[in-house]
């Protein structure tokens, strides 16, 4: 499809672009699904692209969830789904995003406002000299995550629509809120899927297949206090402010996020918050290995105890939600859908590599429910924050790989 490419290029930076600028940044506060009213935008809009396409079967539902069927071309093919969020993370704003398109980058520091996009410390970027680049303004994130691979699907459906006679089994395209929440699957109605498989399209560097994630849980943790005054406080105030504060400065340092990589798990503050008479704590506990989860989720409880006697007259609770396991747990018996990712790179021009998440996806919470689903990169980095960014020859070769993968799931 090399002669498609300027197609892919134009029809990629457009939708992603468009994209990116909607606001739809979910709420881990909020007790609604969705999270947030405004991931509705999206929703609707990307209703109306499906529809104009000639996508014949589009349903979007009171809680956000798109789900979309596209008749197959060719007999004996298995239906297979393809899913993306369309919400981005609360870590850093999503509103207003202004997306910078560089074309030809010329290798050196590409400045974001006041703040600077620097090879040196980002040397991914040296990859994609002479390429067409898009970053953030430096006041927002870029909306990568997922909003790439929410475009990436986009055109490899209006290609497929455009090519009738590329053979396709049934598509089902699966457009999800809130999975940076971890509470995207909560709603989802999964008996509207036929697929066997689904395939996540949230992936990072170009060429990587995803068949593992971590196991993720979350601890809310509630400290309650003696409330008294200051001045006649000694013996008798027990600050849950302070107990909250010795909790969070106990967590391993060692095991954290800016302490790990690779197969390494942690525990993650994520939030803290109080008074004198009562405070609250989020921990994000994370592994690979289900026993050193147990083992983290434990010693949370030993740290509250440790608190409770260093404050007589105050308590702790710990409260825990298992969030998502690992997906490694539910395509282990399937090794022939991680090959055909695989192969499905190989035929755009490259060798794929496997990589670990450091992280979940929706994939994973829909393993839980009967259906596995590993995870193609989009090509986005630096996610989460100001210095995001993503090539647009990543994009393309994430959606021939999508092509590709529908061709090969074609035949029985």
């Amino acid at each position: 499809m090399e002669q498609d490419r300027s197609w892919f290029d134009a029809d990629l930076l457009d939708r992603f672009e468009r994209y990116a600028r909607v606001h739809t940044t979910s709420d881990p506060h909020s007790s609604t699904t969705p999270t947030t009213d405004r991931q509705f935008d999206l929703a609707r809009m990307l209703e109306d692209e499906l529809r104009a396409l000639g996508v014949p079967d589009v349903m979007l539902d009171e809680h956000c969830n798109l789900v979309a069927k596209l008749p197959g071309t060719a007999a004996g093919g298995e239906p297979i789904g393809l899913m993306a969020h369309m919400d981005t993370a609360p870590d850093f704003s999503g509103e207003a995003v202004n997306p910078q398109i560089h074309y030809d980058y010329d290798g050196g520091p590409i400045a974001l406002g006041e703040f600077v996009l620097d090879p040196s410390e980002y040397p991914m970027l040296s990859r994609y000299v002479g390429q067409t680049i898009v970053t953030t303004d430096g006041t927002t994130l870029l909306g990568a995550d997922d909003k790439a691979g929410v475009a990436e699907i986009m055109s490899a459906v209006a290609y497929l629509i455009e090519h009738p006679r590329l053979p396709r089994p049934d598509l089902e395209i699966v457009f999800t809120p809130d999975e940076e929440t971890g509470r995207g699957m909560e709603t989802f109605p999964v008996d509207a899927l036929r697929s066997a498989f689904c395939f996540t399209v949230d992936g990072t560097d170009e060429g990587s297949i995803e068949a593992e994630c971590f196991t993720a849980w979350k601890a809310t943790v509630t400290f309650t206090g003696y409330a008294i005054h200051p001045g006649s406080a000694r013996g008798r105030l027990a600050n849950a402010a302070a107990m909250a504060s010795m909790y969070a400065s106990l967590l391993p340092r060692s095991e954290s996020p800016e302490a790990t990589d690779e197969r390494y798990g942690f525990y993650c503050l994520t939030e803290i918050s109080g008074s004198i008479a009562q405070a609250r704590l989020s921990v994000i506990v994370r592994d690979f290995d289900a026993q050193i989860v147990e083992r983290r989720l434990a010693f949370l409880e030993t740290l509250a105890r440790t608190v409770e006697g260093a404050y007589p007259g105050g308590s702790v609770r710990v409260e825990t939600v298992r969030q998502y396991l690992n997906m490694a747990e539910f395509l282990e018996p399937h090794p022939r859908v991680v090959e055909r990712m695989m192969e499905a790179v190989r035929l755009t021009g490259i060798e794929p590599t496997l990589h670990s998440i450091r992280g979940g996806t929706d994939g994973a919470r829909l393993g839980e429910k009967g259906i596995p689903a590993p995870n193609l990169f989009t090509g986005g980095q630096n996610l989460h924050g100001r210095y995001e960014w993503i090539a647009l020859p990543a994009m393309v070769r994430a959606s021939k790989s999508i092509l590709n993968l529908v061709q090969l799931f074609a035949s029985a």
